[in-house]
């Protein structure tokens, strides 16, 4: 079953989303995302939960 996350489901004011066949693809954008958008935050293994949690099957 695919995923989807967006910045919103964070709290973040900011448009982004994604949607990905599995859940490794789309921490992968993810992170990519944060990386380039949201410098100010730590990619840190808390992110990695922090994300894996706010991910919606589609």
């Amino acid at each position: 079953m695919a995923k989807s996350i967006s910045c919103k489901d964070a709290g973040a004011d900011c448009g982004w989303s994604a949607t990905a066949e599995t859940e490794e693809q789309l921490l992968e954008k993810t992170i990519e995302h944060v990386k380039e958008s949201h410098k100010e935050l730590h990619v840190s293994p808390e992110l990695y939960d922090k994300i894996k949690s706010l991910m919606k099957d589609v």
